[in-house]
C-alpha cells in the first residue's frame, strides 16, 4: 500500500517531513510522497529521512491553478527540484500568497479578531502561510473550536475574511513540471463538484496540454467516485494515482495511507507512474 499525496509543516500540514516518513514505517506504507502546496522546501529532508527507512520516499509537489471560478489543484511528481523555471513560478505564487495574507490579517484585525503574525506563524514554517494557519491561530487565541466553523464564518471562499490570490494556469502548471522533469496529474478531482462531461472535457484538454494522470483514489472520493475516474484514465489513457491528502492534526480523524479507514492505493499505482517517469 502506498500514499502519493500528504503535507508536511512547509506548507498545511502539521508534521515535520522526518516524522510523515515515521508514520509512513508504522502504517506498514511502502511508498510515500510529499506534496507540499506550491514548495519544494522540505523535500531535501524528506528524501534524505526516506534514505534510513523501509519506506521509499518519493518528490512532489501540488500546484493551485485558476480554472474559472474554481481551483484545480495538480500534482508533480519525479521532478528536479532544483529546476529554474520551478522555482521562478514558486517564487512568483509564493510572493503572490504573501499580499493575499496581509489583506487577510488586515481583515481579520477590522472585524475584531485579535491576531497577528506572529501568532500565525507558530502554526506554519518559515514565512510560508496559509489560511488553514491563520484557522489555527483562531483556534488557539480561543474564537473557534473548529477549523471547519472558521473556513464556513470567515476565511472560506466569499467570507468576511477571504482574500483570493494569484495563481498559474493549468497549462502553466503542466508546463512547469514538465520543464522541471516531472509528472502532472489533477489532484482529487471530485472535489471540484464537475459534471461527468464538464470534467471529462476538461481531461481532454489537459491531455492535450501534457496531463499525466488522475488522482483516483482520494480520501474525499466515495468508491462509485473513484469508479468513475478510474473509467476516466482508462478512455485517456492516462495513470491512475492516489492519496490520503493528510495534514497531520489539520486533519485529525484522517490518517496517513488510510484517509478515513477505507483508502488503499495499490503499490502497482507506482510502476505505471515509473512507465510515464522513470525517474520517479
Amino acid at each position: 500500500m502506498i500514499d502519493l499525496h500528504c503535507h508536511s509543516i512547509f506548507s498545511d500540514g502539521s508534521n515535520t517531513p522526518e516524522e510523515l516518513v515515521a508514520l509512513a514505517e508504522k502504517a506498514g506504507l511502502t511508498a510515500l510522497a510529499l506534496t507540499d502546496h506550491d514548495t519544494t522546501d522540505g523535500l531535501e529532508r524528506f528524501m534524505n529521512a526516506g534514505k534510513n527507512a523501509d519506506v521509499e520516499t518519493l518528490r512532489g509537489i501540488e500546484l493551485s491553478a485558476e480554472y474559472g471560478e474554481k481551483t484545480l489543484h495538480i500534482l508533480g511528481y519525479g521532478f528536479d527540484p532544483s529546476n529554474a523555471t520551478l522555482q521562478e513560478a514558486l517564487v512568483w505564487v509564493q510572493a503572490g500568497r504573501a499580499d493575499r495574507n496581509f489583506q487577510i490579517l488586515e481583515k481579520l484585525n477590522t472585524l475584531g479578531y485579535d491576531l497577528s503574525f506572529e501568532d500565525i506563524r507558530r502554526h506554519s514554517s518559515d514565512d510560508l502561510i496559509g489560511r488553514p494557519h491563520f484557522a489555527a491561530a483562531l483556534i488557539e487565541k480561543g474564537h473557534f473550536k473548529h477549523k471547519d466553523k472558521v473556513f464556513k464564518q470567515l476565511l472560506g471562499k466569499n467570507c468576511a475574511a477571504y482574500v483570493d490570490r494569484r495563481r498559474l494556469k493549468p497549462g502553466e502548471c503542466l508546463d512547469v513540471i514538465r520543464a522541471a522533469g516531472g509528472v502532472s496529474v489533477i489532484a482529487h478531482p471530485g472535489q471540484m463538484q464537475l459534471t461527468r462531461n464538464k470534467l471529462r472535457r476538461l481531461v481532454k484538454k489537459l491531455k492535450e496540454q501534457g496531463l499525466n494522470g488522475l488522482e483516483v483514489w482520494h480520501s474525499s472520493h466515495p468508491e462509485h467516485q473513484m469508479k468513475a475516474m478510474e473509467q476516466i484514465c482508462k478512455d485517456f489513457d492516462l495513470v491512475s494515482t492516489g492519496g490520503s491528502d493528510f495534514h497531520g492534526a489539520l486533519t485529525p480523524d484522517l490518517s496517513l495511507g488510510t484517509g478515513f479507514g477505507n483508502l488503499q492505493v495499490p503499490d502497482e499505482v507506482l510502476q505505471d507512474l515509473r512507465s510515464e517517469n522513470r525517474g520517479i
